[in-house]
C-alpha cells in the first residue's frame, strides 16, 4: 500500500458539502497523455456523449450508528455492518447482526446492553471478534431498529463533536437513493442533483442503476491476508435484467459506460459476463480492483478523490495508471480541491 500513499494537508478534508451539489469543483483525467482539465460538476453535460450510460449505485444510507448502555450504565457504539443482511433471523424475529463495538472496557460474549433511547430494547453480545467486529443479537429487524434509533454513520474524517447535523441526512444521500442497506455513501453520487440528471438526459446520456450495499470496510485498513490473496471485504451486490441489457445495448451502440463511484464499478467488474455486458444477479461481492485489471464492463469513472493508501485509490490507478493518479492528486492539493466524502471529484475518461 506504500505505493500508494501521497501528502494532503488536513485542511483540504472537506467537512461540510458544497452548498449545491453541482458546484463541486471537478477534475476531467484522460486516461491518455495530456494535462488535467479544471472544471465544474454541473459542466459534465458537455463532457459526455449522446449515447453514454451513467452507472448509479442505488443504495440508502441507513442510520446505522446505534448508542446503547451496559447495565453499569456505561456507554457502548454499536455501528452495524450489513444493516440489511442479518448473519441470522432467530424463531422469535431477533436478528443477529455484525457490527463495530467501541466502550472504555472490552464486552464479553453473553452482555446485555440497553439502548439509550428506549431501554426495554434489550441487545445481547455474542461473540467477540478481531479489529473490534461483534457478533450481536438485535430484537428486531437492524434497519427497523436503525430508522428509529441510530445516527448517520458519517466517515471518521469528518468532524462531528455533537453529532451528526440535521442536514447529514439528506447531503449524505444520493438524490436516487432507493434501497437501504448501507452504512456508508457512494459519495462520486453526491455530486448529481436531479436537475443535472436531466440536463445529462435531454443530452442524450442515459442512466442505469445497480446496487452495492457499501460497508464500513470502505475506511477500515485492508487486511493484508485479503490483498494477497487478491480480494476485498466483501460487500451485497445485486444487478437486474434491466441494468444489463443497458449496458449491452451501450456497448453495441459504441457508447461508454460510466461507472459512477468505485461501488459502481466493482459492482460492474464482478458481475461481468460474455460480451462486456454484467450477468444479473446478487450475492457478496470481494472484488479487488488493482493496476494490472483488465476493464471488460467499464470505460470510464466518476469518483471522489480518495485516502492514501486504500484500496480505493487503488481502483482508480487501475483504470488512470498509478503514476498519472498521484501525479492528478499532487496537482489538486496545489489547486486546493476540497478531498474526500464531501469534497470535489475526478472524471477519468
Amino acid at each position: 500500500m506504500d505505493a500508494y500513499d501521497y501528502s494532503l494537508p488536513e485542511q483540504l478534508v472537506a467537512q461540510a458539502p458544497p452548498r449545491r451539489r453541482v458546484m463541486s469543483r471537478l477534475m476531467v483525467l484522460g486516461k491518455e497523455a495530456g494535462l488535467p482539465l479544471h472544471t465544474k460538476t454541473s459542466c459534465l453535460p458537455r463532457l459526455l456523449k449522446a449515447g453514454d450510460l451513467l452507472v448509479l449505485n442505488d443504495t440508502q444510507v441507513v442510520p446505522a450508528r446505534l448508542w446503547a448502555n451496559k447495565p453499569s450504565g456505561g456507554k457502548v457504539e454499536v455501528l452495524l455492518l450489513s444493516p440489511a443482511n442479518p448473519v441470522k433471523i432467530l424463531p422469535d424475529g431477533s436478528e443477529v447482526h455484525q457490527a463495530l463495538t467501541r466502550t472504555s472496557r472490552p464486552l464479553r460474549a453473553g452482555q446485555k446492553l440497553y439502548l439509550q433511547d428506549d431501554p426495554s430494547r434489550e441487545l445481547m453480545i455474542l461473540e467477540r471478534g478481531e479489529r473490534g467486529r461483534t457478533l450481536i443479537t438485535l430484537p428486531e429487524s437492524g434497519i427497523g431498529l436503525a430508522r428509529e434509533s441510530g445516527q448517520a454513520p458519517l466517515p471518521p474524517y469528518i468532524k462531528r463533536p455533537a453529532g451528526p447535523r440535521e442536514s447529514d441526512k439528506d447531503r449524505y444521500q444520493t438524490v436516487y437513493a432507493t434501497k437501504p442497506g448501507a452504512v456508508a455513501a457512494p459519495t462520486a453520487g453526491l455530486h448529481l442533483s436531479r436537475e443535472l440528471l436531466a440536463a445529462l438526459g435531454k443530452r442524450g446520456v442515459n442512466t442505469a442503476r445497480v446496487t452495492l450495499h457499501v460497508g464500513y470496510g470502505t475506511f477500515a485498513e485492508p487486511d493484508p491476508a485479503d490483498l494477497a490473496a487478491g480480494r476485498l471485504h466483501a460487500e451485497w451486490v445485486e444487478i437486474t435484467e434491466e441494468a444489463c441489457q443497458a449496458v449491452a445495448r451501450t456497448k453495441a451502440a459504441g457508447g461508454r459506460v460510466i461507472a459512477v463511484g468505485t461501488t459502481s464499478c466493482r459492482s460492474l467488474e464482478w458481475r461481468v459476463g460474455p460480451g462486456g455486458a454484467p450477468r444479473a444477479g446478487a450475492g457478496w461481492c470481494d472484488i479487488l480492483i488493482q493496476p494490472g485489471h483488465k476493464f471488460k464492463v467499464v470505460d470510464a469513472l466518476l469518483t471522489n478523490f480518495h485516502l492514501p493508501k486504500t484500496t480505493l485509490l487503488m481502483l482508480v490507478a487501475a483504470l488512470a495508471g498509478r503514476e498519472r493518479l498521484l501525479a492528478a492528486y499532487q496537482e489538486a492539493v496545489e489547486r486546493l480541491y476540497r478531498f474526500y466524502s464531501f469534497g470535489d471529484a475526478m472524471l477519468v475518461i
